[in-house]
């Protein structure tokens, strides 16, 4: 996995969860805490996740071939799509299914002193973790905001394990909450409403994480910084004129396709086109080393002004 992929805050959330996920259940099974089974739960949907992400990237490293010319880069997102579904289905609804089941059969806490035992380690750990990829993701985010990073970042994984940890973190507070008033009250209500909030909360990360991946998958095109270096790249050529139009895609998250139509002058030879096309793509992979793919169409510019345009001949060059 390559170093968007944040690897080490990916098998850092993996531990934290498994061993959360133990003491979790081993807490529910001698309090009967839906708050702590539904966390068990979570911590333990986390976990595949966690392993999700890891076989996602390991898949993505394969070479092109045949079948997939361009690569297997965008496996990685089709993998964070999974952990989305896991989280809604097995985390989030889950929870609420849980919730509800407790409000309407409500009963105290046993031995209430281990949940709450059980979920202040587990806060301790999980801050552990989200630390772990804050850091991570700091040298990633530049300048941008949290809220942009996760927006705007073509690698998943990164992004998936912040909003995860983060979730994770919010539900244990809410378990506590709940543990807590359950066991100070005896009334087993609130325990059903924070298993409740906990259901809800993985549902929004959930949907978060699958509006954003789906982009991804959708198809995004390189961002307005790496666009500008392109044009830079190609209009730095005397023999380009301009560019007729041009389009970006990215292939996976650390490498993007580019495509431009060029004008160049209709006197020049083929083989001061073909030095043209190579020097102008040697620019831009200079210039944006994830431009790993690019095609360039040299052409003529017709003024679409113009009345009475005259027909060009179009020479097409390309190289991977």
């Amino acid at each position: 996995m390559s170093a968007t992929g944040g690897g080490k805050a990916i098998i850092a959330a993996f531990l934290a969860n498994m061993g959360i996920a133990i003491t979790k259940f081993i807490a529910w099974a001698f309090s009967g805490s839906s708050s702590m089974l539904a966390e068990g739960v979570h911590s333990l949907a986390d976990s595949g996740n966690q392993l999700l992400l890891l076989l996602g990237g390991k898949r993505a490293q394969q070479r092109a071939d045949k079948e997939h010319p361009f690569g297997y880069g965008r496996v990685r997102y089709v993998y964070a799509f999974v952990v989305a579904i896991v989280l809604f289905s097995v985390g989030g609804v889950f929870s609420i299914y849980e919730g509800v089941s407790k409000i309407r059969n409500p009963h105290p806490l046993e031995v209430w002193w281990l949940p709450i035992l059980v979920l202040v380690i587990a806060i301790a750990l999980e801050s552990f973790s989200l630390r772990t990829a804050i850091k991570e993701s700091r040298p990633h985010k530049g300048d941008s905001t949290w809220v942009q990073f996760i927006r705007r970042s073509k690698a998943p994984e990164l992004p998936v394990v912040l909003l995860e940890d983060l979730a994770a973190l919010t539900g244990l507070v809410l378990a506590l909450f709940g543990v807590g008033l359950t066991a100070l009250t005896g009334n087993g209500l609130y325990d059903g409403i924070a298993t409740i909030a906990i259901g809800v909360l993985l549902v929004g990360v959930a949907i978060i994480v699958g509006v954003e991946v789906k982009s991804l998958l959708v198809g995004e095109g390189a961002s307005d910084e790496d666009v500008a270096k392109i044009e830079k790249a190609l209009l730095d050529s005397k023999d380009i004129g301009r560019i007729i139009h041009m389009k970006t895609l990215y292939l996976g998250p650390d490498e993007f396709m580019v495509g431009a139509k060029v004008d160049v002058a209709p006197t020049k030879m083929m083989s001061e086109i073909s030095a043209i096309v190579n020097l102008a793509e040697r620019r831009i992979r200079d210039a944006v080393p994830a431009a790993r793919i690019i095609y360039i169409e040299p052409d003529i510019y017709l003024d679409p002004n113009a009345t009475q345009p005259t027909t060009s001949s179009i020479v097409m060059l390309s190289s991977d």
